[in-house]
């Protein structure tokens, strides 16, 4: 058996990082995610006036429940899509001017239905050059709150940065979604929403934020369930091995934790325990027809040990994989077919065919750091796969290529 340390959770990372800015008092996180995401989430926080003091194993963040420290301030977003989400959100509920802008990559990713919400609350938001993405600017004057109707079938980080924006609003929020993917991801939400003092509740597809504000404290980040999902497919696929991610056990917030069930209708062994996962291998690996919508983030890791399986893997209902640091659905199609491997793709479906990928072949990641971390998993079988860009795993993981290469040498 091999015990993975896992750097932790990108997505509880930022939404702390949110809730700490927000809060009243100093609240100190520990074991937050350090990556190229979260440090430029950091680093706008700073940006806006935020205190945060960082240390090995301790970020520690001044709260401003009032809002930015900062008038005017200018944000780069980076690659990130939670603060390019995030903190325009956040800076709403203050008072001054804020300008924000991202990467090329990030610039085309949409935001449109946030900035039609924030804009249904009274906030002045205006988009730079192409409306419904960065750079945009927040003439912040607080926001007093309401109700709001919400589009969340792109991205769930639609909602989860209005419902944090809810405690810091004079009225509170009350969102009605007509459409949500990734659920999971806004249970985490609204689990830490809660710890941080939030009053949230909800009816149907109707949650009701209370104007509470939040209280400091001292927050655990718990490992990156979505970045556990390459070694655990990587225990799955290697006969006689076995994976155990410490950490990540039965009160695990993280959605994506689900993958290893798909591993488990795929015949490997899964075992989840109060402190920990583990995933063994059977040494088979059978085809299945998958719903991943709610963990949508694990396609490209289940597309790249897919062809190993005795049938066919369908993965449906993952249109939302097309809006993310590349079209991930289109991505993972186009490199097994380079690998030899048959694949059938539709508008929010793809079908992969058992086959024995065959290198050399040169991976093309479209600086997305899941298409490089989910054929690494390929590379285990198949020699001579590299990768155009193998340096974006710095989003969420920039060590990576040495944890993945000491865990392959274990063999």
């Amino acid at each position: 058996m091999t015990l993975i340390d896992i750097p932790g959770s990108k997505s509880v990372t930022a939404r702390a990082l949110f809730l700490a800015a927000a809060a009243e008092g100093t609240t100190t996180l520990l074991r937050p995610l350090v990556s190229d995401d979260t440090e430029g989430f950091a680093e706008g926080l700073t940006a806006l006036g935020y205190g945060v003091r960082r240390e090995p194993g301790a970020w520690h963040i001044e709260g401003r429940p009032a809002g930015p420290g900062a008038a005017d301030a200018e944000v780069y977003c980076r690659d990130g899509a939670t603060t390019a989400r995030f903190l325009p959100t956040l800076a709403a509920a203050g008072r001054g001017t804020y300008r924000f802008d991202a990467s090329a990559q990030m610039r085309r990713r949409p935001l449109g239905p946030l900035s039609t919400a924030l804009r249904d609350l009274g906030v002045d938001l205006r988009h730079g050059e192409r409306e419904g993405h960065h750079p945009l600017s927040v003439h912040a004057a607080g926001v007093k709150g309401g109700a709001l109707t919400l589009d969340a079938g792109q991205s769930s980080q639609y909602l989860t940065a209005l419902l944090m924006l809810g405690p810091l609003t004079a009225e509170g929020l009350d969102i009605t979604v007509t459409d949500l993917v990734s659920e999971p991801y806004v249970e985490i939400t609204l689990a830490m929403m809660r710890a941080f003092g939030a009053e949230v509740t909800q009816e149907g597809r109707t949650y009701r934020v209370a104007p509470t504000g939040y209280r400091a404290r001292t927050y655990g980040i718990e490992p990156d369930a979505s970045t556990a999902s390459y070694f655990f497919a990587a225990a799955a696929l290697e006969p006689g091995r076995s994976v155990t991610v410490p950490g990540l056990g039965t009160g695990a917030l993280q959605g994506d934790l689900a993958f290893v069930d798909v591993l488990r209708r795929m015949g490997a062994e899964v075992e989840t325990t109060e402190t920990g996962t583990t995933v063994r291998s059977t040494g088979t690996l059978r085809g299945l027809t998958v719903n991943m919508r709610d963990i949508s983030d694990t396609m490209p890791t289940l597309a790249a040990i897919a062809p190993f399986a005795d049938g066919p893997v369908r993965i449906e209902d993952v249109a939302n994989t097309r809006v993310k640091e590349c079209d991930r659905l289109d991505a993972c199609a186009e490199n097994l077919r380079r690998l030899g491997v048959t694949v059938e793709t539709g508008p929010d479906w793809i079908e992969i065919h058992p086959g024995t990928p065959v290198g050399p072949v040169e991976i093309a990641t479209h600086g997305d750091h899941r298409i490089v971390m989910s054929f690494a998993v390929t590379a285990l079988r198949t020699p001579g796969i590299t990768f155009d860009d193998p340096g974006c795993v710095k989003k969420t993981f920039p060590d990576f290529h040495q944890v993945f290469h000491r865990y392959a040498r274990t063999a």
